[in-house]
């Protein structure tokens, strides 16, 4: 068995069962203790499990999210092709809503200061770096989550009931066929579906790590999306899944 194959069956079991423990795991892949915790820290390092003494919990089960800086160190490539690939959606004016998030973050670096665009966005991150590079830029108000940097609540959520923008592009912590998106904080998921709401196309960007993780809170089905832009490494019975159910899946 391919390490890959071996992480996927821990994550699966993990997901089933609720946690997993490094000696059970062992005896039953079959492997040392130590191919285990390292299958385990490689886990971590994609953001689905969570590790414990002893085995690892999945992130979905304690509500856990990464912080925004931990997540912006993780897939780096795959998420740069990611936002490449992207461009390729941007309308050439009109409006665009950019999502919290590190690969949404990596779009709006590749954001074009000489097209007639303004872009919406409720991430202060993303906001600065759009207007130090002259983008016409709208920032989302709200409370600001520390974890994200995103505006959430009340004032986002009114500002995003008026709006009818081009294209949104969205972020999302989990992707599956059946439940669609998600994410683990209830108050993100609701600016997330106001804006799949607020916008004539929707475009997800997620790197494959997020492929099979259902998190708490789901903001939208997969009929309610045009575009998955996603990198290589998911597979093509994964792609035709999602693309039986609506988006064209487009693979960087």
């Amino acid at each position: 068995m391919y390490a890959a194959e071996r992480q996927q069956l821990i994550a699966d079991r993990a997901r089933a069962a609720g946690r997993v423990e490094v000696a059970g795991l062992a005896e039953d892949l079959g492997v040392t203790t130590e191919t285990v915790r390292r299958d385990l820290d490689a886990l971590e390092k994609h953001g689905v499990l969570r590790r414990v003494h002893g085995g690892a919990i999945p992130v979905e089960r304690l509500r856990f999210e990464p912080e925004l800086a931990a997540r912006d160190a993780e897939s780096t490539g795959e998420k740069q092709r990611i936002a490449k690939a992207a461009l390729a959606e941007l309308p050439a004016e009109g409006v665009i809503l950019l999502d919290a998030g590190s690969t949404t973050a990596r779009l709006a670096e590749l954001v074009p200061a000489d097209r007639d665009l303004t872009v919406v966005t409720n991430a202060l991150p993303i906001a600065l770096a759009l207007a130090n590079r002259g983008v016409n830029v709208l920032c989302l108000g709200g409370r600001v989550r520390p974890k994200t940097l995103a505006g959430v609540d009340t004032w986002a959520l009114n500002a995003l009931r008026d709006l009818y923008v081009d294209v949104a592009f969205v972020g999302t912590n989990g992707l599956t066929a059946d439940r669609g998106l998600s994410t683990p904080d209830q108050a993100e998921a609701a600016v997330k579906s106001a804006m799949v709401t607020a916008a004539r196309r929707v475009v997800v960007l997620t790197d494959s790590s997020k492929v099979g993780t259902e998190c708490f809170a789901r903001f939208a089905t997969l009929d309610q999306v045009d575009v998955i832009v996603t990198d290589d490494r998911l597979s093509d019975a994964e792609a035709a899944e999602f693309e039986a159910a609506g988006p064209t899946v487009v693979r960087a």
